[in-house]
């Protein structure tokens, strides 16, 4: 199964002194070995950004070129903007690019892979499902 890599994820990562020991580092290094992973346009935006220095964001860049942006269609993003509402009639806030990952995870059945707590609250309301590392990784 494909599993749709969070940016906070990636972040984790990607860090000049990342821990490779983390079990979450870990866990998303095994899911590239096994070709499992999907990159989205916007989170490969959201990584790139913010980097100021030029040879760090081609470096950076040229890593990402590794993954294919899986495709998003319209009906993606009017289904994120449907979630973005109904998780705001229940007081909980996110931002565009979560729903949109959201939408993207229930429209393919990709399971995401997330570091960042507001997930947790936005399954309640919109059936996501989150990846869970493994128990070798733990």
């Amino acid at each position: 199964m494909k599993i749709l890599v969070d940016t906070s994820i990636w972040s984790l990562a990607l860090r000049r002194n990342s821990d490779l020991n983390r079990k979450e580092v870990r866990e998303l290094l095994q899911l590239i070995r096994e070709f499992r992973t999907i990159m989205i346009g916007p989170i490969r935006q959201e990584l790139l950004s913010g980097i100021p220095d030029v040879k760090n964001f081609i470096a950076l860049r040229e890593k990402l070129s590794s993954f294919d942006d899986f495709n998003i269609r319209s009906e993606d993003y009017e289904s994120a903007a449907a979630l973005f509402n109904t998780c705001r009639k229940k007081g909980i806030q996110g931002s565009h690019t979560d729903f949109l990952i959201c939408a993207v995870s229930i429209a393919n059945g990709f399971p995401i892979f997330t570091a960042d707590k507001d997930f947790t609250a936005f399954q309640k309301h919109t059936g996501i499902k989150l990846h869970k590392i493994r128990d070798e990784f733990r």
